[in-house]
């Protein structure tokens, strides 16, 4: 039975001549910030640029069942209901700003089977009957928390893009409407829809990027099958980033690279040391299979990984979660080891190795370019392993964890020996403390920046940890101090246009350009505002301050970064009955916000102060600042501007301190 496919524009798609009706079965919306920066993104990227003429742009596929029986097309959404459901926002969203002219979209094309609150969210934020939010005109049971908060972080995301990026929003309407493309499938009228389920589930995956990537570097090492062999181990050890780089590597092997003791060093110099640390075993591998294929020997797994007694069922890889993906943190070796400003977009990572790898004036050249990244490769996994966050999973709960992997065998090679993690800066040092610091300041870092494209923080890291001939954990600190300072004063705060994030990490070596007495009032207060701050980094790293500050008793001493993504007014903008109504600016101002979860948001966004700090005793705290907010009493005009200063105050003072470590 064949499908019927149609290629629409998403103006064709959202016009309204045709319903799409999500049904009961699917889950309900949950796309978050990450999700829909990077859709946001991905449109800016295909932007045609300097005159070119506008290419198409595939966003996906919507795959639809047509319900019969009906007066106008209905389409039951099977798969992509996520996608179709974000576009729809950011259409709404363009029209209630005004932004663009979009006559067109005066009909909703998006519908819910028996779900009134989905129904009443989404019809209050197609008719835009609001100042400043949907929930103006909602009843707390009307509301559907995902489609709400879809819709604030457009509201948030868009304009911050377009601005990033030079884009008008005429520019970017014209593209998203006319340029960017979608393919829906309908699946025959007969088709048993739980049966195809079972086969969408089941599906095998497509061949990935990086996999064509690994084939195309073993080409170019065609003329030696130990270089290759030398490639495909560091690449099959490295590829899953959950489970630490020596534990993708057979007994024999870990010892050579990570040393004979406890695995816990890096012990080779470059390409040509690595592969005649591999020598022994890679001989062992191709002896055995002397007549392999190329793609046999891609496909072949190095012997004895996975299968590792040493390896204990503590130490499996669903253990840890991690940061990045492998094609993404492919891109940020490549950047670190070349220093080139290469875009962190895994979308254009075989023509981005294309240039600065694979295509070289000769063969010679490229053999070079090939083995030096694989070593980068390497030595980047490492140090990840070693200094940046993951989260671990560990006895029913979870947590940020900064630790490195150790081995102990007794003094002898046996099997009653055990692998452990332990913190990377503690123990035999006795600096608990600064492990702890470097894990507070690197998940600030990363709940702010949750889109992939968008871990230049982690690029700043990895940077720091190359280049060094040894990593100190008091220089790593206050250089992600200096980091922190100079994302978030020299392009979010401080300047008309902020600083590029490369020239920030390789020209300005991570050091912050802004001063104290060179910030303009002007400038620095309105980016202050509600609806300015460009970045939740800014709220997240004066949470590090105030944590910092405060740290010594609870509930701060055991405060955790999560991602939040919603600003909410400590003051409410619509104040009970009896209650006074605060002048816009101090209820906009940088006193009266704080971040929180959106699904708070939604529960407590009209409570009065005293109701939400009641709610906040039973619970944990969001932040370190709406704590620190809750012990203001009353919270009113004078307690806002109080606040606004204190924290003012943290943040300058910030630029002249260093925070030393005890």
């Amino acid at each position: 039975m064949n499908s019927e496919i149609n290629q629409l524009s998403i103006k064709e798609l959202l016009r309204g001549d045709v319903e799409y009706v999500i049904p009961m079965y699917q889950r309900n919306y949950a796309w978050e910030e990450g999700e829909i920066t990077q859709l946001i993104q991905d449109v800016i990227d295909y932007l045609p640029k300097n005159g070119d003429k506008a290419r198409n742009y595939y966003i996906g596929t919507l795959v639809v069942y047509e319900r019969q029986d009906s007066k106008t097309p209905v389409f039951e959404t099977i798969d992509g209901q996520q996608r179709l459901t974000t576009l729809s926002l950011l259409t709404s969203y363009l029209k209630n700003a005004r932004l663009v002219d979009l006559v067109w979209y005066s009909t909703l094309s998006i519908h819910f089977d028996s779900r009134e609150h989905s129904r009443a969210t989404f019809a209050a934020i197609f008719e835009g009957k609001f100042n400043n939010d949907p929930a103006e005109v909602l009843a707390e049971k009307q509301i559907n928390i995902g489609i709400l908060n879809g819709y604030r972080l457009i509201k948030k995301v868009l304009p911050q893009k377009l601005k990033e990026n030079g884009v008008s929003p005429q520019q970017f309407a014209d593209y998203l409407f006319n340029d960017v493309q979608i393919m829906r499938v309908k699946v025959p009228a007969d088709t048993d829809l739980n049966q195809y389920f079972e086969i969408m589930n089941n599906r095998g995956e497509q061949l990935e990027k990086h996999e064509v990537l690994k084939a195309r570097m073993m080409e170019q090492l065609q003329g030696c099958k130990q270089s290759q062999m030398c490639l495909h181990a560091v690449w099959e050890a490295c590829a899953n980033m959950e489970r630490y780089v020596q534990m993708g590597f057979t007994l024999e092997q870990r010892g050579s690279i990570f040393g004979e003791k406890d695995w816990g060093q890096f012990r080779v110099e470059d390409f040509d040391d690595l592969r005649a640390a591999l020598h022994s075993t890679q001989e062992m591998l191709a002896t055995e299979g002397s007549s392999l294929t190329l793609d046999q020997i891609i496909a072949k797994a190095p012997i004895g990984v996975e299968q590792d007694q040493y390896q204990s069922s503590e130490d499996a890889p669903e253990r840890f979660n991690t940061v990045i993906d492998f094609p993404n943190f492919l891109l940020h070796v490549l950047r670190v080891d070349t220093q080139a400003d290469i875009p962190l977009d895994d979308k254009r990572l075989l023509d981005t190795f294309e240039t600065h790898v694979l295509k070289q004036p000769d063969p010679v050249a490229a053999v070079a370019a090939v083995k030096r990244f694989t070593f980068s490769l390497l030595r980047c996994k490492y140090l990840f392993d070693q200094y940046v966050i993951k989260r671990e999973f560990i006895k029913g709960a979870d947590g940020w964890s900064l630790k490195r992997f150790k081995w102990n065998d007794g003094g002898e090679r046996s099997r009653a020996g055990r692998g452990s993690y332990v913190n990377t800066f503690g123990e035999e040092d006795g600096s608990e403390g600064i492990n702890r610091r470097i894990l507070m300041l690197l998940s600030a870092f990363h709940v702010s920046m949750p889109t992939l494209v968008y871990k230049h923080w982690l690029n700043a890291a990895l940077h720091h940890l190359f280049q060094a001939k040894q990593v100190e954990a008091q220089a790593y600190l206050q250089h992600m101090e200096s980091v922190a300072k100079a994302f978030v004063f020299d392009r979010f705060l401080a300047t008309e246009k902020g600083l590029d994030y490369f020239a920030m990490i390789y020209e300005n070596q991570g050091i912050c350009q802004t001063h104290g007495e060179s910030i303009a009032a002007d400038t620095f207060e309105p980016r202050l505002t509600f609806g300015k701050i460009e970045n939740n980094l800014v709220f997240n790293f004066l949470d590090y301050l105030l944590w910092l500050e405060h740290g010594a008793s609870e509930p701060v001493k055991s405060y955790e970064f999560t991602f939040r993504s919603s600003v909410e007014h400590y003051y409410p903008q619509r104040p009970l009955p009896g209650h006074a109504q605060l002048d816009v600016d101090t209820l906009m101002s940088f006193g009266n916000l704080c971040l929180i979860s959106h699904d708070k948001n939604s529960r407590l966004s009209n409570f009065m102060p005293a109701a939400k700090k009641e709610f906040y005793q039973n619970n944990a705290i969001d932040s370190v600042k709406q704590h620190l907010m809750m012990k203001a009493e009353p919270w009113d005009a004078g307690a806002i501007l109080m606040h606004y200063e204190q924290m003012k105050d943290v943040l300058l003072n910030s630029l002249a301190s260093k925070h030393e470590t005890e």
